[in-house]
């Protein structure tokens, strides 16, 4: 495993200090979306498709900084569109830092080199750069030629100046056991980045491709296969009880509230992947949207999901409640 001591422990206390407060809802990391303006134009993902209007939208720094205090939560990942389109986005990177959280700033590389030094190492920091297969799968995913050796380029130039790196893998139906392992062996061995992040493919409702999306048993079976002897030789971003998750040994109901989405809109419900309205604040989100309407054998759009941000805050709380299942995440952290 990968997931920093640091950070393991950091999540432990503040998780601690909710159940104390008796607070029954909140967020474990926010889904931040300063802009949804991209140079990419990726099968599997439909931010680009909004009306112009929106992608000229830009959060300000102190827009984004006063969502992240209002929430309250540890970590940051800064998604989009590309953030390093934003004008700012290095202001806002140091500004959540200084205010020690965790952040995790997600590119598809492109940019990535040419912006490396607005940016500094820091020990909460870390790149995540978007890798969907090696060379001819990924950048058949993104639609362009040649993204996957830049984003190689970008990821050794930022390994080579101390900075972290993560990686992020979404997962197809077009996807084999054997494709799976090439790809984050590739990642893990011979790139060597700091951990990787992987899901299977989800019905986001705006991706162009809806084709190649996987269901839940092609997913756990997927994975099962891919795991099976390799699992703990790689250095995943994940809780133990995660991975549990995608191999099919576990069952979990979603917890769409532990990864909110906010961006240019507000805070999106009830979660990245569904947009049932906005709301101006993280306390309007909390307190009324329905949270008992989504999730498997509720809303049918939720039928085959797996995704991160509905699963992983699961497998986190049912980690925090068992003894055996925190110690297991101690002794995977590093």
């Amino acid at each position: 495993m990968a997931i920093p001591l640091r950070q393991t422990v950091k999540v432990g206390t503040y998780l601690a200090r909710q159940k104390l407060a008796k607070r029954e809802k909140f967020p474990l990391i926010v889904e931040l979306e300063p802009l949804f303006a991209c140079n990419l134009e990726c099968n599997g993902c439909g931010k680009i498709q909004y009306p112009t209007e929106i992608l000229r939208k830009r959060l300000s720094v102190e827009q984004a900084v006063a969502a992240i205090e209002e929430s309250g939560a540890p970590m940051v990942s800064i998604a989009g569109g590309e953030p390093l389109l934003h004008p700012d986005i290095d202001k806002m990177t140091q500004a959540l830092l200084d205010r020690k959280r965790f952040v995790y700033l997600c590119s598809n590389a492109i940019l990535m080199q040419r912006k490396l030094d607005l940016f500094k190492p820091h020990p909460l920091f870390s790149w995540v750069v978007h890798l969907d297969g090696l060379r001819e799968r990924h950048d058949e995913s993104v639609s362009r030629d040649g993204v996957f050796d830049k984003a190689v380029a970008a990821i050794k130039a930022a390994k080579a100046r101390g900075f972290k790196v993560c990686t992020n893998t979404t997962f197809f139906s077009t996807d084999s056991p054997k494709t799976i392992q090439e790809v984050l062996d590739f990642l893990n061995d011979e790139l060597g980045v700091d951990s990787m992040m992987i899901s299977p493919g989800y019905a986001y409702e705006k991706a162009p491709d809806q084709v190649h999306f996987l269901a839940t048993n092609q997913s756990t079976k997927l994975f099962a296969q891919a795991f099976e002897g390799k699992r703990k030789h790689w250095r995943f971003n994940h809780s133990p009880l995660f991975l549990d998750f995608l191999e099919g040994k576990v069952e979990f109901e979603c917890t769409p509230w532990g990864i909110p989405s906010y961006s240019v809109l507000g805070w999106q419900r009830p979660c990245y992947l569904l947009a049932d309205g906005y709301t101006e604040t993280y306390k309007e989100l909390i307190e009324t949207t329905d949270w008992s309407k989504y999730g498997r054998g509720r809303d049918p759009r939720c039928r085959n999901c797996m995704a991160h941000c509905g699963y992983e805050p699961s497998a986190v709380l049912a980690t925090a409640g068992s003894l055996r299942q925190s110690l297991r995440a101690l002794v995977n952290a590093r």
